[in-house]
């Protein structure tokens, strides 16, 4: 067991699950971490045992390694939508301008909480937050974002939209309120399902 998992956690060999999804602590991936990350890019489907073998390591380690970078937040597999072959979805990216920068941690927080949002990042230049919304094709979807959902979060002093017309190399995780409306009502995540994380 590593001084790094025992000094986390508190517990030998049980990593501690950070429970605010939007921790800025950076964990340090090993060269295996590294490696198992760049293989599982290319190909998130790939067995453990399929995994192992290219890595040169035992099935075991794979999916101790993996939960471990899971449970830390390192690393998520999800599929990932390439918006510009399904029909139905809008993204757009929207530079926000706040009134102060006090709490601009919490306001990044708050907006990438919303529904709609794919990501949410302080930036450097014209604007204090970036944002990447995935939408419906329908304009008013846009509308209703920028005027209760953004809104709702106060102390925004103005805001720009662009509406992204085309991409290449864009492969979207959507976020949770595009999940829902094009699963249809299904729960999507294990926590919708009412399951134990």
């Amino acid at each position: 067991m590593s001084k790094q998992q025992e000094s986390r956690s508190g517990q030998p060999g049980k990593p501690e699950r950070k429970p605010d999804r939007f921790v800025d602590e950076k964990r340090s991936l090993d060269l295996q971490d590294r490696r198992l990350a760049a293989v599982l890019t290319g190909d998130g489907l790939r067995s453990a045992g399929e995994l192992a073998r290219d890595l040169g390591v035992t099935a075991p380690t794979v999916r101790s390694r993996l939960k471990a970078l899971l449970a830390d937040g390192a690393m998520r597999i999800a599929a990932l939508v390439n918006p510009s072959r399904v029909k139905g979805l809008t993204v757009a990216l929207v530079g926000i301008t706040v009134t102060s920068h006090r709490d601009l941690g919490d306001k990044l927080n708050r907006i990438a909480a919303l529904p709609a949002v794919h990501w949410a990042a302080v930036v450097t230049g014209r604007y204090d937050i970036l944002v990447e919304v995935v939408l419906s094709e329908d304009i008013g979807d846009l509308y209703r974002f920028m005027d209760q959902d953004l809104s709702g979060i106060g102390g925004i002093a103005s805001s720009e939209t662009f509406v992204v017309m085309k991409a290449r190399r864009k492969w979207l995780l959507l976020p949770s309120g595009v999940r829902e409306r094009l699963a249809g009502g299904v729960p999507t995540t294990s926590a919708e399902r009412g399951e134990a994380q």
